[in-house]
């Protein structure tokens, strides 16, 4: 008997210190509306639970408050290790669910690219992610993880290997083509912030 599908749960990650960038990147505007707002607009458009992982302590931006979101904060025993501790900490909050983990710096992302990754879920591996187009290895922060390879994950930090990326090489992960080869293209810095506006406002014209 073929074992049933996990429900899929969205995780927004914006935890980040954002410290090359000088500010909080989900806090960017695009075209009028922050890079927060927008991601989790594209999320909750899946039709799927979403919730926004956020670091202890961390503010509350009051524009989440309006979306009705789950918040969840890193665990105590997963703070300062990046984006690890927010995939660890969403799987304790959402018990035996597959989790399609996205990042908040991510202006390029579109509703096709999820929905092939949706669409390409293999429930038997660790996880489906997209190759980047940039040096070919998987891409963590746009990715389904799935709840049977958290033992796997945890081992791997017990090994102190905190790099999402690298757990994805070592382990069994199905990797996709994006179909829109700049979806993934994250902002990190002001200038990197720049060429993203000016990249929006030509498509645009």
């Amino acid at each position: 008997m073929k074992a049933e599908t996990p429900t899929l749960h969205a995780v927004l990650l914006a935890g980040g210190h954002s410290r090359r960038m000088g500010k909080n990147k989900a806090a960017l505007l695009y075209q009028g509306q922050t890079q927060l707002a927008r991601a989790i607009t594209l999320l909750q458009d899946l039709d799927i639970p979403t919730s926004l992982s956020l670091r202890p302590g961390q503010t509350v931006p009051e524009a989440v408050q309006m979306y009705h979101i789950q918040l969840i904060h890193d665990l105590d025993q997963y703070q300062d290790i990046g984006p690890l501790g927010g995939i660890l900490s969403a799987f304790t909050a959402n018990p035996g669910r597959s989790l399609l983990v996205v990042a908040c710096d991510l202006p390029f992302l579109d509703n096709q690219t999820l929905q092939h990754l949706i669409q390409n879920r293999v429930p038997e591996k660790l996880a489906v992610a997209y190759r980047s187009t940039h040096d070919r290895l998987p891409e963590p922060l746009c990715a389904i993880w799935e709840p049977h390879g958290e033992d796997f994950i945890r081992q791997k930090l017990a090994e102190n290997i905190r790099c999402p990326r690298k757990i994805l090489i070592q382990g069994d992960t199905h990797l996709l083509e994006l179909p829109s080869p700049e979806a993934l293209d994250n902002i990190n810095t002001p200038e990197e912030y720049t060429e993203a506006l000016e990249r929006i406002s030509t498509r645009s014209r």
